[in-house]
């Protein structure tokens, strides 16, 4: 089979080691890719700096990585919607289909799940094994640095289209990559105002360029406060909480308006305390869990978004690096000084290798 360079979570600690690894095995249900770009994710800042969350989640030694673009070079015998040369990405949880999550349309939150790149091998290597079930095809004419932001608009889509959002004036708390996602996915669905708040300047001048209205710094300004002034006083009708920070949460149930809708897709790393009276019951709130994104709906109407030019991804993109540069990417997205890091994987000066060419492989 050959072999690749990859990244892998070698121990139990913070960091990570770039080494050469056998090209992975595919089975019947899977296909193999040649992946072309990735990009960090939040969680594999977790993975990488190694924390409580990675821990409890993570299985090591693995290849770690989830948001990819490729190219297909074999699909298993039992796959018959793809074929090599195919440009794709792919959905990352790997779901059992026969639970009753699973069977009333709710696959995203099966008990069964397997998470590409966290409890099986991912993608930031060159070349990954995903199901042939989780293919999500792509134009030939999207670039890999688009393609491989699929996974996190995806978490952006689902967060801002878990209810009504036409002409509401919505508050996205935490403007990290997904956040400014969720800015660019509000304006397009018609949201009315958009407020973008975090602490970081460099994130909050990158909300106004994806089109947020207003942008507040909550270390100048009691966050709370500055939601119901710039919404006349009434709180935001959709609060959208992204940054996880417990404080930040209790200001966006604070700041949200009578019958307001809150979708959570921050992950606090400890227990967070509310006045539920004041703050929930009797404002009547509506309060949505995210996690992933529905399988598959929101692939959809993501691909419904890019595809029509209703989005443009491209100023989210701030820094590019070849995979044997991983130290500097996650240097940089540690101190939150950029928007998306990418990983182009055809340019890696790491050593001389032989490209696979489609139809070479046997399946083993």
């Amino acid at each position: 089979m050959g072999t690749m360079m990859g990244l892998v979570k070698t121990h139990r600690a913070p960091g990570a080691v770039l080494k050469e690894l056998p090209i992975p095995r595919y089975g019947p249900d899977e296909v193999l890719v040649r992946v072309k770009a990735t990009s960090i994710c939040g969680t594999d800042v977790h993975i990488y700096k190694w924390d409580s969350w990675a821990e409890s989640a993570v299985v090591t030694p693995n290849v770690f990585g989830h948001e990819f673009a490729g190219i297909v070079v074999e699909v298993g015998n039992d796959v018959k919607h793809v074929k090599p040369g195919d440009h794709i990405s792919a959905e990352g949880h790997m779901v059992c289909g026969v639970c009753k999550a699973c069977r009333t349309g709710n696959a995203h939150v099966c008990p069964n799940t397997r998470s590409f790149g966290i409890t099986t091998p991912g993608c930031f290597a060159e070349y990954a094994v995903v199901k042939g079930s989780n293919v999500i095809h792509n134009g030939a004419d999207m670039p890999y640095e688009i393609g491989c932001l699929q996974d996190p608009l995806g978490n952006a889509v689902q967060t801002v289209l878990s209810g009504d959002i036409v002409g509401k004036s919505v508050a996205i708390i935490g403007v990290g990559p997904i956040g400014l996602m969720a800015v660019a996915v509000a304006k397009a669905s018609g949201a009315g105002l958009v407020i973008a708040a975090d602490v970081n300047p460099y994130r909050l001048e990158l909300a106004r360029q994806m089109g947020a209205d207003i942008m507040i710094n909550s270390t100048k300004t009691p966050l709370a406060d500055a939601i119901m002034a710039a919404t006349g006083g009434e709180g935001a009708e959709v609060v959208l909480e992204m940054s996880g920070h417990a404080d930040a949460i209790r200001a966006g149930f604070e700041a949200a308006a009578p019958a307001a809708r809150l979708s959570l897709l921050g992950i606090p790393t400890k227990e967070v305390s509310l006045d539920l009276s004041k703050h929930i019951i009797f404002k009547g709130l509506r309060i949505e869990g995210i996690t992933g994104r529905r399988m598959y709906q929101t692939w959809y109407q993501l691909k419904g978004l890019i595809e029509q030019k209703r989005i443009d991804l491209r100023p989210l993109i701030t820094h590019t690096f070849t995979l044997d540069r991983y130290e500097e990417a996650f240097e940089l997205m540690a101190s939150g000084l950029c928007g998306k890091v990418i990983f182009t994987h055809d340019s890696m000066p790491l050593r001389q290798k032989e490209e696979i060419e489609y139809g070479q492989l046997e399946l083993t």
